[in-house]
């Protein structure tokens, strides 16, 4: 007679969600979780089908994905996000906060409507989606945000606000910290330098100069640090901003 497995020998499936996760860096930590383990569900706005490329190579690789659409403007949106995962997933265990914009310009210039639109989506939709996440996460989960290093050294014009919203995250995620530390539940950020997407392909050759390392990061070198943030071994590591710029910051 063969015994039945009590429930407590049954590994439980972890569950992430990516905002912002249809590309670049956002796509790179989908992509990275779904080969750790995590079902993922991912966000998007306006590439409904890179978003679906994204799922559909986590799908041929044995894993489960779902993409959502969810502009990080919009607290509904956001809240609807995390129900949407809870529902088809069961749980969550971590969350990816990467959606975010960029608008250049000097103060002199700089439009209302842009200050406006990055405050929404780069502050409080980043507060707004750990908020939604964490109403639904077992004890012990993750939470990692995307900054930037621009919240240590904005070093061209034109970038003051969207520096002033990563370092609002990066001062965010130390309080959030705290709330969270009687659950257990680690809130850290990463500040990526200058990396290649497709956003940025062609764009960047010009920093590589600047960089003491000599190039540009890739979108994988970032998913392995979320890859770090989200798994056990970074359980006692809660309210940091790790940078990771090629020591553009040094």
């Amino acid at each position: 007679m063969v015994k039945a497995m009590s429930n407590e020998t049954i590994p439980q499936r972890k569950v992430a969600l990516v905002f912002g996760g249809s590309r670049g860096i956002g796509a790179a930590a989908a992509s990275r979780l779904a080969r750790d383990g995590f079902a993922v569900a991912l966000t998007y706005v306006s590439r409904p089908d890179k978003a679906q490329e994204v799922v559909a190579a986590i799908e041929a690789a044995g894993g489960e994905g779902l993409a959502i659409l969810a502009d990080s403007a919009e607290p509904e949106a956001i809240r609807a996000a995390v129900a949407q995962t809870v529902e088809r997933f069961g749980t969550l265990d971590a969350v990816v906060v990467n959606a975010g914009i960029m608008r250049m310009g000097t103060v002199d210039v700089f439009p209302l409507e842009d200050l406006d639109r990055m405050l929404d989506v780069n502050v409080r939709g980043v507060f707004l989606a750990i908020q939604a996440a964490v109403a639904h996460m077992r004890d012990g989960g993750r939470v990692i945000t995307i900054g930037s290093n621009t919240a240590v050294r904005s070093s061209f014009p034109g970038t003051s606000v969207y520096a002033l919203t990563k370092a609002a995250v990066a001062t965010m995620v130390k309080g959030v910290a705290f709330d969270l530390t009687p659950r257990r539940i680690t809130v850290n950020n990463i500040q990526p330098g200058p990396t290649e997407t497709d956003m940025t392909a062609g764009v960047m050759s010009h920093l590589e100069g600047m960089l003491p390392l000599g190039r540009i990061g890739q979108p994988a070198e970032i998913a392995g640090l979320v890859s770090y943030l989200a798994g056990a071994e970074s359980g006692y590591m809660t309210g940091a901003s790790l940078t990771i710029d090629g020591g553009f910051v040094l």
